[in-house]
C-alpha cells in the first residue's frame, strides 16, 4: 500500500550543488555538479519546479553566492565563503530557518534572514581561523553575534 507523502505545510529545501544534481537527475537526464554550477539561476528554478505542488515553498541553492527562489523572485546572498564548506553547515542553516519560521516569519523571510545570518556569522569568525569552520563554530558564534 502506498502512503500519501505529499507535503501540506510550507517548507524550504537547502541543497548544495551536488545534492541539486541528484534531485534534478532522472532516467532521461543525469545532472552533474558542473551542470548545476554552469547555470545556477536555472538550476534553482528547475529545483523549485521539480518540487512542485500547491504548497508554498522556497529553494536555497547553497554555494558561492547562495541563491534563494520562491517561485517569483530570485535573491542572491553574496556573504559567506569557502570556509563554510564543511559537514553540518547545511544542518545549522536549516535549523536557523526552521527556528525563524517557528517564530512566525513566513518562509521567504525566514530563508533570507537565515541564509544572511548564517553567512554573516561565518564571515565574522572565519577571518580569525586558519582552518575551515565547523558547524558548531557557527552555533557558538551566533549566540554572541545576536546578543
Amino acid at each position: 500500500r502506498q502512503e500519501n507523502t505529499e507535503i501540506s505545510v510550507p517548507f524550504v529545501i537547502t541543497p548544495h550543488p551536488g545534492e541539486a544534481a541528484r534531485l534534478l537527475s532522472s532516467q532521461e537526464r543525469q545532472y552533474t555538479t558542473a551542470d548545476i554550477q554552469a547555470d545556477r539561476f536555472q538550476a534553482v528554478r528547475d529545483l523549485y519546479a521539480r518540487i512542485g505542488g500547491n504548497v508554498k515553498h522556497c529553494v536555497v541553492l547553497k554555494g558561492s553566492g547562495s541563491l534563494l527562489f520562491n517561485g517569483e523572485e530570485t535573491a542572491v546572498c553574496a556573504l559567506g565563503g569557502p570556509a563554510m564548506a564543511a559537514p553540518g553547515m547545511g544542518d545549522v542553516l536549516s535549523g536557523m530557518i526552521i527556528a525563524l519560521m517557528a517564530q512566525g516569519l513566513d518562509i521567504d523571510r525566514a530563508a533570507e534572514l537565515g541564509v544572511c545570518l548564517h553567512a554573516t556569522t561565518a564571515d565574522r569568525i572565519s577571518g580569525e581561523r586558519t582552518r575551515g569552520l565547523l558547524a558548531s563554530d557557527i552555533v557558538e558564534a551566533l549566540v554572541e553575534f545576536l546578543s
